[in-house]
């Protein structure tokens, strides 16, 4: 059975997405993790991460190993006594941004329980440019993202993914014609007028363009950046527009809304947890790291 250093190392590496940030968090050196790291793959006979210029990428074996390991395993280092720096850690103040909608119905939920441990979290609400030009700056710790950063000295790790539905009101869903739907689908959606993100179409125009192959001529109704709003407006017939399932599920169920458009290939879009350099930049940031790494895994995203 592999020792509690070479499974508390292993967890560093997963809920920190890299050998460096798991050495700096551990206090030792690269080598040192990276020797732990290969000790346990060989004891368990498989490996548990890919190198990738995004860091130690997770296996399968790891994502089950860490949902099997991780709460027991911070429980018994509570326990003993030994996670006096998680504890402080955890009563540190984290400045967290990302867009309106998943904050409000992914991200903040799933960090509430932190803050029954004393972790204080100041909250920024924007668009992805902006918010990871504020990253950049040092005005905030961590960014959700759902673009990936490009910007220089801005890390960035995949954390989940969600699929978009094209919708509308049922209204309008009856002025399509399915026929020409499948032959012509951008003639067939035409008519339809738009309920947009940004002025930009930045949610729309990605999905027009991956299934379609070119961007929508169709008016603009409402611009609304927050994907709540959207589907408020759709749900009120004013248009439609793209979402991610886990948002418009509840409004297709109950009939609020019906899908238009069914593709061959699931249309996903990857999130992403921005951090300044290598990693989080301190021990609180840290935690949020970990916990949406670790949460989203259960997020009905895919």
């Amino acid at each position: 059975m592999p020792d509690l250093d070479l499974l508390s190392t292993f967890l560093e590496i997963y809920r920190g997405g890299s050998i460096t940030a798991a050495a700096a968090r551990r206090g030792v050196s690269q080598p040192a993790v990276s020797g732990r790291l290969a000790r346990l793959e060989e004891q368990i006979g498989e490996p548990l991460f890919r190198r990738s210029r995004r860091g130690a990428v997770p296996t399968e074996r790891a994502y089950e190993l860490a949902r099997r390991i991780g709460t027991h395993l911070d429980e018994l280092h509570d326990a003993l006594g030994a996670d006096d720096e998680a504890g402080r850690a955890h009563r540190g103040t984290v400045h967290l941004a990302g867009p309106s909608d998943l904050m409000a119905l992914r991200v903040v939920p799933a960090l509430a329980p932190l803050t029954a441990r004393g972790l204080r979290l100041r909250i920024t609400l924007g668009l992805a440019e902006e918010l990871l030009a504020a990253l950049a700056a040092a005005r905030v710790d961590l960014v959700v993202s759902s673009v990936r950063p490009r910007l220089e000295n801005i890390s960035a790790t995949p954390f989940a993914d969600e699929e978009f539905v094209l919708v509308g009101p049922p209204a309008l869903a009856r002025t399509v014609d399915h026929g020409h739907l499948a032959e012509e689908p951008v003639r067939a959606l035409a008519h339809l007028p738009l309920v947009a993100y940004g002025e930009e179409l930045p949610i729309v125009r990605r999905y027009w363009r991956s299934e379609f192959g070119r961007r929508p001529p169709n008016p603009v109704a409402v611009t609304v950046p927050d994907l709540r709003a959207v589907l408020a407006a759709v749900v009120a017939g004013a248009g439609v527009s793209v979402l991610p399932r886990y948002l418009a599920e509840p409004a297709i169920a109950a009939g609020s809304v019906e899908t238009l458009h069914q593709p061959a290939v699931r249309p996903l879009n990857t999130l992403y947890l921005a951090t300044r350099g290598g990693g989080p930049a301190n021990p609180a940031a840290a935690v949020v790291h970990r916990q949406l790494t670790e949460r989203s895994r259960e997020w009905e995203l895919l």
